[in-house]
């Protein structure tokens, strides 16, 4: 009887942290990244002042490439890559949206600065576009409700499992 008592506690702990943890995909509703041609940024995390490889497949268009941590990049038609230098005071930990527009579609995807920036580099104010910030859960903040939600379940969860466990003691052992 011992064995269930633990088994029983064990899958309702189990459950409560099924419930209470993140969703695996954080997609924000509404936003859709489906286009007719495809694009990538490589490496996508990379160290302020850094070289990224910005690819385009399938477009029959000239490919603008723009983002607040880099120059505008234009892929001419029939080539399906360029490259671009990450600004030096791009900031490290940051989260930057790369937009590529081909024609008329446009798609996104994100490009994270990684590491300090060169203090011997004075940044020049030809860039003027801000930072992505608090998409989905990709701003790493906390939200007091919802901690305070999956505790109060954690807690009544293991409450419970203590209280039956408790409770069958003085019965099963007559």
């Amino acid at each position: 009887m011992r064995t269930i008592r633990v088994a029983s506690a064990a899958l309702l702990t189990a459950t409560a942290l099924a419930l209470t943890a993140p969703p695996a995909s954080a997609a924000v509703a509404g936003e859709e990244n489906i286009t007719s041609f495809g694009f990538r940024v490589t490496p996508s995390t990379i160290a302020a002042g850094g070289q990224v490889t910005l690819s385009v497949d399938g477009c029959e268009h000239n490919t603008k490439v723009t983002s607040g941590v880099f120059d505008d990049v234009t892929i001419p038609k029939g080539q399906s890559s360029a490259t671009a230098m990450v600004f030096w005071d791009a900031k490290p930990g940051a989260m930057y949206e790369v937009t590529f527009t081909c024609g008329q579609e446009s798609g996104t995807t994100d490009l994270t600065i990684v590491g300090g920036s060169n203090p011997s580099h004075h940044p020049t104010p030809h860039h003027t576009r801000g930072v992505k910030a608090g998409v989905g859960g990709s701003s790493g903040g906390f939200d007091a409700q919802q901690l305070a939600l999956g505790g109060a379940l954690i807690a009544g969860v293991l409450g419970t499992a203590y209280y039956w466990t408790r409770r069958r003691t003085g019965q099963d052992e007559s």
